[in-house]
């Protein structure tokens, strides 16, 4: 057996083809010279122009993560029976008469009612948000929630 006479088992690969390459050829259809023939020619495209114009949001920071929803306001179930009668119709509004929550930019606040304390009044919420233990405390008192 001589070195000639050996054959490969697997054929071998193509060999990668180098140059310019292309249908195109030399200026590859961008034509001669000029902003134009160059990658990133300096041509600002039409809407950038109007949103240039258009004002930034100032103010929130770089990536802010933030909600723009305002927070709902806190009252407990023993602050609401100090102030309140049996039989009363709790609201946004009559907390705010009571003060026991402020507006919020001249506008009725989101009320949560928080289940800290008991009560034994009976009272009729309305428009507020309820968690959970306080709901459980409340519906055992008799109140309802509207």
């Amino acid at each position: 057996m001589q070195k000639n006479n050996l054959k490969r088992h697997t054929p071998q690969k193509k060999a990668i083809v180098i140059g310019r390459g292309g249908k195109r050829g030399k200026t590859s259809g961008r034509g001669t010279k000029g902003q134009h023939a160059h990658g990133g020619h300096g041509i600002r495209p039409d809407m950038r122009d109007t949103i240039k114009k258009i004002p930034k949001l100032r103010g929130r920071g770089k990536n802010i993560n933030t909600s723009r929803q305002v927070p709902a306001r806190v009252v407990n179930i023993t602050r609401i029976d100090a102030a309140f009668e049996n039989g009363a119709v709790i609201s946004p509004k009559t907390l705010v008469e009571q003060k026991l929550v402020n507006r919020q930019a001249g506008k009725l606040p989101l009320v949560k009612v928080l289940g800290t304390g008991e009560t034994k009044k009976k009272f009729t919420f309305e428009n507020c948000i309820i968690s959970l233990a306080a709901k459980a405390k409340l519906e055992q008192g008799g109140s309802t929630i509207k």
